[in-house]
């Protein structure tokens, strides 16, 4: 019959192994889900710079367009924090003013989405065009990725205008070699203004998008923002 000592020795073994074969365990498992991938990083934190179009302005808390595209991100799988920055009424120059305070330690990348504001109060393309290369500077200047998203002029600004306004974005975008999309509301733009207002795409102010026009412009901007996401997780 063994003795208390043998019996405490034994005890205090058998706890040992137990407490061996945890920790073993413990590391493998931290080791499997490494090589899995089930071992995820922190989410890619993305700043939304713009004006009403990012602020959600005349809609429901959920139905801005950085909530939407929060969600659609979330139903894609993917690992990402949006930050609204979006002010109603702020034109490029006031985007400008305010992106120092706006872009912290913990933002991984930009949208960009400011001009909307200039377009219409009928402001120099060449002063919109500055601002924009300026903020683009900054942001780009901390190694940060960058989603550019444009505006299309209307032709009643003249076909100089246009021009002028149009070419701010693919240029910029090329300069500073960042992410691009053209035209924010295109997928509202391309359907005929009848085919439009049976889908209710749009507020009273035929300016802003309603929930559903935001849902419409989200199916084309998400997949942009995915490659911004792919490109922060490189860097």
């Amino acid at each position: 019959m063994p003795s208390r000592f043998s019996l405490a020795l034994l005890t205090g073994y058998g706890a040992l192994n137990a407490f061996r074969n945890r920790s073993i365990g413990i590391v493998s498992a931290l080791v499997l889900m490494a090589g899995t991938g089930l071992a995820q990083a922190e989410p890619v934190e993305i700043l939304a710079l713009g004006d009403s179009l990012t602020q959600g302005y005349g809609l429901a808390q959920g139905d801005g367009l950085v909530p939407q595209l929060q969600a659609w991100l979330d139903r894609q799988g993917v690992e990402a924090t949006l930050i609204n920055a979006g002010v109603s009424g702020d034109t490029t120059s006031g985007g400008r003013a305010r992106l120092g305070w706006s872009l912290t330690d913990t933002v991984d990348a930009v949208i960009v989405e400011l001009g909307g504001n200039d377009l219409l109060r009928g402001m120099p393309p060449a002063a919109a065009r500055e601002n924009l290369d300026a903020i683009l500077a900054e942001v780009t200047g901390r190694g940060l990725p960058v989603l550019l998203v444009g505006l299309s002029a209307p032709g009643n600004y003249g076909t100089a205008y246009k021009a002028d306004f149009d070419a701010i974005w693919p240029e910029l975008s090329a300069k500073y070699h960042t992410l691009l999309l053209p035209d924010l509301l295109a997928p509202i733009a391309a359907l005929t203004p009848e085919e439009r207002a049976a889908q209710g795409l749009m507020q009273g102010d035929n300016i802003h998008p309603s929930a559903a026009g935001v849902k419409l412009v989200v199916e084309a901007l998400g997949p942009k923002v995915m490659e911004l996401i792919e490109e922060a997780q490189r860097d």
